[in-house]
């Protein structure tokens, strides 16, 4: 995985965990599932290129 990508993935996921957090403290619902959404993106961004990573890593 390129590590621009690498970090930007691990980024959107802190961020999506703060917003759950804050969402959590503040009892707002949207705010909750926002950082879940943001962290769900950020997981399949990083599955997606891992599994291009592995693909071309073995020619």
């Amino acid at each position: 995985m390129g590590l621009d990508d690498d970090i930007k993935h691990n980024a959107e996921d802190m961020k999506g965990k703060a917003k759950e957090a804050v969402g959590d403290a503040t009892d707002n619902e949207r705010l909750q599932a926002e950082g879940v959404g943001d962290q769900a993106s950020a997981k399949m961004k990083k599955a997606g290129q891992d599994v291009k990573d592995a693909f071309t890593d073995d020619r």
